[in-house]
């Protein structure tokens, strides 16, 4: 186990005029769990990547247990990696393959054995350590990945997105379960996706990035409850914040029939509001009014998205206004509903910036 730190970390691909990585500040705690997130792109799997030593440091350095591995080979830095794809031997064993990097360390048979069952064990793969990966499934075979990288014992666990070839189903399961292993081992992780539900739901802390610059990194609520910018508040939840760009006129944000007290003299302001921090009212009075465009039933809940009337003088970042609403509500497509935000439920960003204000 070891602390891990990316002490101003850039990498560019050759070639590229822009960074991949720029200027990447993160210190991660020993033990930890740690989420990258973003979309495409980003400079998610790069930051990783170059932690396991696959890439390039082109400026900054990387320290794990205090010690600068930037000029380090991969298999020098005590990392283990599981990939998006399994990379599983074919031709071995689930036990083989679980254990090879073990043998090619000079490793006995009999420690090599021990450390294979106990990895096995915990990932409930003892009935398979005598089938080849052609006849498991993708779980399993993600589940031998995981277990290649445990028996390794390593300071640090990289993931790059291993769960992105599994249906929702297994995923939802999986992620659980590799939480739970990392929780019970005690290994510093570094996982990336671009899924932010997954990143939300595993990490104890999530990194946000875009264009190769961290965002911000805070606890999955944190992250929720208080975004740094528009991005983060896009990106995080499900659906991401409400982004209103509204006009501001004698100190209130106006967006339909409300009026919000705005933290600005500018002339236009983002609004963000949570789709659960909507109430729904009777009239247009005083509201925000909306015509239905598309409803979803999830079940326990119902999601309602619309946009504003032809000639509004304010605009959604997304095109469409999403409200949770109560599944017994009976709301029509077309109809128009009329809302009112929780005013102590809104936040307010820069229009020119995107900045939190």
């Amino acid at each position: 186990m070891a602390a891990v730190h990316y002490a101003g970390v850039s990498h560019r691909y050759p070639g590229a005029e822009s960074l991949a990585v720029d200027t990447l500040e993160l210190d991660i705690t020993d033990g930890e769990f740690i989420v990258l997130v973003g979309p495409s792109g980003c400079g998610k799997s790069t930051s990783l990547r170059m932690l396991a030593g696959l890439e390039s440091v082109e400026s900054g350095h990387i320290d794990i247990d205090g010690v600068d591995v930037t000029s380090l080979a991969p298999r020098e830095r005590d990392v283990a990696m599981v990939f998006q794809n399994y990379a599983l031997y074919p031709n071995m064993t689930v036990g083989d393959n679980m254990g090879f990097a073990l043998r090619n360390a000079g490793m006995n048979k009999a420690d090599t054995a021990v450390r294979v069952l106990e990895a096995a064990r915990m990932l409930e793969l003892e009935p398979l350590l005598d089938r080849k990966p052609g006849k498991l499934s993708g779980g399993q075979r993600q589940r031998v990945a995981m277990g290649r990288a445990i028996v390794r014992q390593p300071k640090v666990f990289c993931m790059d997105e291993p769960l992105s070839n599994l249906d929702a189903k297994l995923r939802v399961s999986t992620r659980a379960q590799i939480a739970g292993l990392q929780k019970r081992l005690g290994t510093t992780t570094v996982y990336v996706t671009h899924d932010q539900v997954e990143a939300m739901t595993m990490g104890d802390r999530v990194a946000v990035l875009k264009d190769g610059k961290l965002q911000q990194i805070a606890s999955p609520r944190e992250l929720y409850d208080n975004p740094v910018n528009t991005f983060v508040a896009g990106f995080i939840g499900s659906p991401g914040m409400n982004l209103v760009d509204a006009p501001v006129v004698d100190g209130a944000a106006v967006v339909g029939g409300v009026r919000i007290p705005a933290p600005t003299q500018e002339a236009r302001v983002t609004v963000g509001v949570r789709s659960e921090s909507w109430d729904l009212v009777g009239n247009g009075v005083g509201s925000v009014s909306v015509a239905v465009e598309l409803i979803e039933e999830l079940g326990a809940e119902s999601f309602l998205y619309g946009a504003p009337p032809l000639g509004s003088d304010w605009t959604i970042r997304n095109g469409r206004l999403a409200v949770r609403v109560d599944r017994k509500l009976a709301i029509g497509l077309a109809e128009t509903v009329h809302l009112v935000p929780k005013l102590d439920e809104v936040f307010f960003f820069s229009a020119s910036t995107g900045e939190r204000l």
